[in-house]
């Protein structure tokens, strides 16, 4: 057995907190993006929120967001610099809600799990 195949490696850790991470993003950014958010924008929100997101993570991910209709993104050229905004449809809002009740559904189930020990 490689060590990095041992359940406790660090790199098996790492792998399991981005899985965690992963489904995380997702729903942060809907909530993020309530108010219009411009990427990098978005990329500082979510790291003064404690939410790390590499760029080239977080740009695919709003554009599938986009696609999918949860966000829609416009482009604004009032200033210096044009800038894509990204922001909630109606239907991205019941999507981030429904998530957020099933996230916080979770974290109470794993809260219980962990009363025991």
């Amino acid at each position: 057995m490689v060590a990095s195949d041992r359940p406790d490696s660090p790199d098996a850790l790492a792998l399991h907190l981005q899985e965690v991470r992963r489904g995380t993003v997702v729903l942060a950014c809907l909530a993020a993006c309530r108010e219009p958010q411009y990427g990098y924008s978005l990329l500082e929100t979510l790291a003064q929120a404690g939410i790390q997101v590499e760029a080239n993570t977080l740009y695919p991910l709003l554009r599938r967001l986009d696609k999918q209709g949860l966000l829609t993104a416009e482009w604004n050229t009032d200033e210096p610099r044009p800038r894509k905004y990204y922001t909630l449809t109606d239907s991205g809002a019941r999507v981030a809600d429904d998530l957020r009740a099933e996230w916080l559904a979770l974290t109470a189930s794993l809260t219980d799990l962990w009363k025991d020990t």
